[in-house]
């Protein structure tokens, strides 16, 4: 059995194309789109295969899109469970404004879920034996899915020794983190919702993330700051990185990419600080090719050596 699960409840087919800018009211000429598949566990899973781990993906998909999906999947050679369900994978349509460099994510809902398509999912984690090493838990929550799912899973699996890595938003991180987890990867934006605080300074995003470790919820907070780099925090460290300069291809999927390299290499046994120094890279790495195309693993390893951890 796979010693890594990672679990993708609201997937997406990620469309990505470039114009040389984009202007409201006129038909748009675009590039040639790239097609990836998307959704934090999906993109979690396509890290942790690239550097050599022993992972699988679980994950919800239905309709044309989700065939697609499917086969884009099996094209990176990933181990996947796929869940069938009644409803449409959606599309996520990013475009790249050449003339800037900014860029410009549309992200649709999802399809609702039926009780029993959520319901197949938590069986079929339970079924895994011996239970996985970690399980990743990442991405939104699709229409129809309790916001305590992520919650439900945590506790179970880390009744079963399962270390439970969380990467979501809202109510449901809120559930999750009540319920407690192994490691939780915040943004900073997630975590002032999380706080209710403005979370201002540097100061403040520790102390932040030191209520979490100190309470309980989880053992170590990982914030990612975007452009500034990250910080992490747990009992024994506070580590601060900033980010590498590297020219930006697409910003998506780094977040994604921070937490699948993390991951692999704590399940290679790297203590905590050289995992946080992976993450990063990696997230560096992702930001230099388009659409949601990740990182790959030669950038990842030159990218490491220039991390600089305080």
């Amino acid at each position: 059995m796979p010693r890594i699960v990672t679990l993708t409840l609201n997937p997406a087919l990620d469309v990505s194309t470039a114009v040389e800018q984009v202007i409201d009211t006129r038909k748009l000429r675009c590039d040639t789109a790239l097609r990836h598949p998307g959704g934090g566990g999906i993109n979690v899973a396509r890290v942790i295969e690239r550097l050599g781990g022993d992972c699988m993906a679980v994950y919800l998909a239905g309709g044309p899109f989700g065939e697609e999906l499917r086969r884009l999947v099996e094209a990176e050679n990933v181990r996947g469970q796929c869940i069938e369900i009644a409803g449409e994978t959606r599309e996520s349509f990013s475009v790249y404004e050449k003339s800037t460099g900014r860029q410009f994510r549309f992200v649709l809902p999802g399809p609702t879920l039926a009780e029993a398509e959520w319901q197949r999912c938590i069986a079929r984690l339970d079924a895994f034996g011996p239970p996985p090493s970690y399980l990743v838990l990442s991405g939104s929550l699709p229409p129809g899915v309790p916001d305590d799912i992520y919650a439900r899973l945590a506790g179970s699996a880390r009744q079963k020794g399962t270390r439970v890595v969380l990467d979501t938003s809202g109510p449901a991180l809120r559930s999750a983190l009540d319920a407690g987890v192994f490691l939780v990867k915040p943004s900073l934006g997630e975590l002032r919702e999380l706080t209710g605080r403005p979370l201002a300074n540097e100061t403040e995003w520790k102390e932040a993330a030191l209520a979490i470790v100190h309470a309980g919820q989880a053992r170590a907070v990982v914030l990612t700051l975007g452009g500034l780099g990250a910080l992490l925090v747990s009992e024994r460290a506070v580590l601060r990185a900033p980010a590498l300069s590297v020219p930006v291809a697409s910003a998506i999927g780094a977040g994604d990419s921070f937490l699948g390299a993390l991951v692999w290499a704590l399940d290679h046994d790297a203590p905590l600080e050289e995992a946080f120094r992976y993450g990063l890279a990696a997230a560096c790495a992702s930001l230099l090719n388009a659409g949601t195309e990740l990182c790959k693993k030669e950038d990842i390893e030159r990218l490491y050596r220039d991390i600089v951890i305080g």
